[in-house]
This record gives structure tokens, sequence and C-alpha cells, in this order.
């Protein structure tokens, strides 16, 4: 599991996989963009509000990659199957938490302004992807469990097969025909909703039959809450949700404070937003890869091993950010016109896809060194420093030139003081995270490997 060409290959299927899911993302925008603008204006209030709930809920069972990886390592396959079963309960608790925040988002649509006219198709969308949101968990749980078993192809499979059903199921629900009525952005979350159980079942089906999850035992009967394994479960679960929450909504909120400038910003902003979470799919995939490996060389006894794997991570994601931020940097113009035919929404989405290219070079670093520190158990202080400055610097002071102005610059109302903003909290992020995952390794080279609380 642990050589370069094995995290290669880990990394380019999860990246596969990763892809196949931003088209369903790329998909609703384009469909929705060529409908209408306001549901396109829609479709970005919406996305931004379910990603931000989903992304905060299954932050806790993607942290669990590290510790199935340490046991897989370890050659402990009962031991992952046991730590399974206890994950359904956080399951449980997690699906009842974000269906209610999905199914009453007027609190939130209020306090971030969202425009009156755009609010019905906004909850209506949300209601749907709230009844999605429980198989989807299921189908996380089941894809770090592969990651972390190195079979992640048993995920992209799925995630490129279910193209053939979002793809054309979004087409027919947004425009209507077959005696179906246009439903404009609910029909994508239709479509989505379909997708997720689908991918459920052949997960599930896969579960049963694949002869590498035969040794973890899954199918034993659901044991007992056991609060020991669910305390290991939140040290490492919840910092790391809770950094992801912040990660992501210091993203997604930047398109409810937009919204309130009108439908062409909320438009240009889902167009630029839409290619930085495509681009996002690649320093994601290399360290969900990275950080399998780190695990496994730790739960082996190497951590001379897992430090090096580390390291050469870092390299690899600093250069693959550099290069995705001139290739959009040479297309961003065209790029913009695939996703709308207005020229006004094009024009203003190429000037946001300019700070984009910074964006990502400093997301790609930063994404690689906190999986690595998750590896690690170090989830506390990453935490602390998004909250800083991704939301404090970025989203605070992205808000404040928009809408205030700071020190005789502004106000100016447009989506780019939220993105110039964005892309300077990201970079120093980037800075503090690479010094201390450089530290964690610098600790741990010459150590055995250990339980490790958080940090």
């Amino acid at each position: 599991m642990r050589g370069r060409r094995s995290i290669a290959r880990h990394a380019a299927t999860v990246l596969a996989g990763q892809l196949a899911v931003m088209a369903f993302g790329v998909t609703d925008t384009i469909v929705t963009g060529r409908y209408s603008e306001a549901s396109l204006a829609a479709l970005s209030i919406g996305s931004a509000v379910f990603v931000s709930v989903y992304v905060a809920v299954m932050g806790v069972f993607q942290a669990l990659l590290p510790l199935w990886a340490e046991h897989h390592g370890a050659h402990r396959p009962a031991a992952i199957g046991a730590s399974v079963r206890q994950s359904l309960y956080l399951w449980l608790v997690a699906s009842a938490l974000g269906m209610a925040i999905l199914l009453t988002p007027d609190a939130i649509l209020r306090a971030t302004d969202v425009p009156q006219n755009l609010r019905g198709e906004v909850s209506r969308y949300l209601a749907i992807l709230a009844f999605g949101l429980p198989p989807a968990l299921l189908f996380r749980i089941y894809s770090t469990l592969s990651q972390a078993l190195d079979r992640p192809q048993f995920v992209t499979w799925l995630q490129m097969s279910s193209l053939l059903i979002k793809v054309p199921l979004s087409l027919w629900f947004t425009f209507g025909g077959a005696g179906l009525a246009p439903q404009g952005a609910p029909g994508c979350a239709w479509a989505t909703l379909v997708v997720n159980y689908a991918l459920l079942g052949v997960a599930l089906l896969m579960l049963r039959q694949q002869a590498v999850f035969r040794p973890l035992l899954l199918w034993q009967p659901l044991e007992p809450p056991d609060w020991t394994e669910h305390q290991s479960f939140l040290r490492l679960g919840v910092p790391a949700a809770l950094s992801i929450l912040v990660e992501v909504t210091s993203f997604t909120l930047m398109a409810l404070f937009i919204a309130r400038q009108g439908a062409l910003p909320a438009a240009a902003h889902q167009i630029a937003a839409n290619l930085a979470a495509v681009l996002y799919m690649v320093p994601l995939s290399l360290a969900i890869a990275v950080s399998a490996h780190v695990s496994f060389s730790r739960g082996g006894g190497d951590e001379h091993h897992a430090a090096q794997i580390a390291l050469r991570g870092l390299l690899n994601a600093a250069a693959l950010g550099c290069a995705l931020a001139t290739l959009l940097w040479v297309t961003k113009r065209p790029l913009a016109n695939l996703y709308t035919t207005s020229p006004e929404v094009a024009r203003l989405a190429s000037q946001l896809l300019s700070w984009v290219c910074a964006y990502h070079v400093a997301d790609a670093v930063q994404t690689l060194c906190i999986f690595v520190l998750r590896s690690y158990r170090m989830t506390i202080i990453p935490f602390l420093a998004y909250g800083l400055l991704l939301w404090g610097v970025g989203l605070g002071g992205g808000y404040m030139l928009a809408y205030h102005g700071w020190i005789g610059w502004g106000p100016w109302p447009s989506p780019v003081p939220f993105w110039g903003a964005s892309a300077a909290a990201l970079a120093a992020t980037a800075l503090v995270f690479t010094a201390l995952m450089l530290m964690v390794l610098r600790a741990h080279m010459h150590a055995p490997a250990r339980q490790i609380r958080a940090t």
C-alpha cells in the first residue's frame, strides 16, 4: 500500500470519482443557467446552504479514515468492522440534525438577506435534498472505509456510473417533459435524491459480495453503543468536522452575502465557485490518498516512512496547484461562456476566476496539510486557525470591503472583495498549516507509532 505508484494510483482513482461527483454540480449549474438566471441564483444559494450542512456532518465520517487505515496497517480487520458498526450511531444523529436544518431554512435565508423572490425556490430545493441526506451519509461511510482499505476504485466506479442517471434526470426534472412540469432548481434536487438512493443500494450490495470486506465481519449484529469508541470518534471527528464547517462555510456563505447584490452577481459567483470546487478535487484526492498511506504506515509502526510520504505529498500538492491555476488563467473566458448565455454574467465571472487562480494555489497546499495533520491527531489547533483566518479575515474582510469599506477602500458592492479577501486568508492558512505539519513530522519521524490525543 505504501509505494509511490500505489499512492499515485489511489489519488488518481479518488480524483476520478470526485470529478464525477463534481460533474453533478457542473451539470446542475449549466442546466439551471440555461433554464433561467433566477433559477441559477436560487441554485447558488440552495447549494451553498446544503453543502454547508452536508460537509459539517460528513466531516465526522471522513475524519475516521486515519483510524480505519491504522487498523488496516496493524492487521486488525475485525476492529475495523466493529468500528464501522459503531459509526452507524453517529449516522443516525448526524442525519437527524442535518435534516432538521434543511427542512427549516427560513432563519438562515432571513439572516443572510436572501431576496424574497428567491426564497420559495431555495426552500423547495433544500426540502428535497433533506431526504437525500441519510443515504448520502451512509455512502460516505462506505467511501471512507473503501479508501482506508486502499480500495478507492469501489467508490469511483459507482460515482462515475451514477452520472448516467444524474445528467438525464436533471435535464428532465428541470425543463420538464413527458408529462412533467418544469421545476427549475428543485428539479436538480430530485435528480440528486434518486442518485443518492441508487448509490447506497449498490454500495450495500458490494459490501456483501466483495472479498476484501469479508475479514471485517461487518454484518455481525449491531452492538450497543461503545462509549470509549465514540469518544475516540468525537475527539478526532468533531474538531475535524468543525474545521470543515468553517472552511466550507467561509466559501459557501459568500454566495448568501453576494445574493443581496442581485441575480447577476449571484450567478457569476456560482460559476466561479463551481470551477473553484472542481479544481479543489485534485488536491483533495491527493490529500485523501496521502492521509490513508501515512496512517497505514503509522499503524504498521513505520513513522519515518509516514513522514516521507507526507513531505512528498506536500511538494506534489504545491506543484499541481500552480499548474491548475495557470491553466485556469489561460481558459477563464471560454469557461465562463460555457456556463451561461448572458454576456454580463460571463464578463463578471471571468473577473472572479482571476482571483480563483490565487485561491486555488493556497487551497491545494492547506488541504494536503490538514489531512496529514489529522493522521497525527492534530485537529483542534487547525480548527482555531481556520476560524480566525477564514471566517475573520476572509469572510469578514470581504463583507467589510463589499458593504462598509475599510481604511478608505470601498464600499465595493461586488463579489470581487469576497474572493480577494478569501484568497489572502487562505494563503495565510496555508503558511500556518505548513509550519504545523513540518513541526509534527519532525517530532514523530523517529518515534514509534502510538495513539496521539487531538491537539
